[in-house]
């Protein structure tokens, strides 16, 4: 008998005798809930990633949307995008050279994540398509608070396969092997947050 032989039947061996049966695979992690607020761990995440928060009132979203915009030019506005925006121009299906000479592009999202600090965006209405939020250099994304869920599993079933998604945790950003950061590489330099909120803001 070969040494091969011999190992090989060695192991058929200790597999005759294995016990087969399979263990249990505790699945909690698919319902487990983040401790607080999941508005306030959002934001946190958020900010960790480096991305702009601004919090504000349903009334206050105009001005704070023009406040945030006000050095871009041009500033594209999807389709479906439920407040004026100054100078904002239309999605006319610009080339990616054109939308890279775009100053900013102004979203709604689709979902939040709050262990994440990711915006998710399913290019519905008031979202474009995925090019006008990976090209231009800033990208302003208004969120409601009321969309922000807690965890991934969440996200995952409040989304349609059916649909593109873009998950976006914070400005683009990439380090080289010396872990020199360098922002808007792959996307845009400035991601900045208008949270949505139905009380007082600070």
């Amino acid at each position: 008998m070969s040494a091969r032989e011999e190992i090989l039947g060695r192991v058929r061996s200790a597999l005759a005798s294995a016990d087969r049966t399979e263990a249990p695979v505790p699945r909690g992690y698919r319902s487990a809930q983040p401790d607080g607020d999941v508005v306030e761990l959002f934001a946190e995440r958020l900010v960790d990633y480096r991305a702009e928060l601004t919090r504000c009132t349903e009334d206050e979203v105009p001005s704070v949307l023009a406040s945030a915009v006000r050095d871009a030019s041009p500033v594209l506005v999807p389709d479906g995008f439920p407040w004026e925006v100054p100078g904002g121009a239309a999605d006319t299906g610009q080339s990616a050279a054109e939308l890279d000479r775009v100053g900013a592009v102004v979203t709604l999202a689709a979902v939040a994540i709050a262990t994440t600090g990711t915006i998710v965006l399913d290019h519905g209405p008031g979202q474009g398509r995925r090019a006008v939020s990976l090209v231009p250099d800033r990208h302003v994304c208004v969120l409601r608070a009321e969309q922000i869920v807690p965890g991934v599993p969440q996200a995952v079933a409040a989304l349609s396969p059916d649909r593109p998604q873009t998950w976006i945790s914070g400005p683009s950003a990439t380090s080289d092997i010396e872990l020199s950061r360098v922002e808007g590489v792959h996307g845009p330099r400035t991601l900045h947050v208008l949270l949505v909120t139905s009380g007082a803001t600070r």
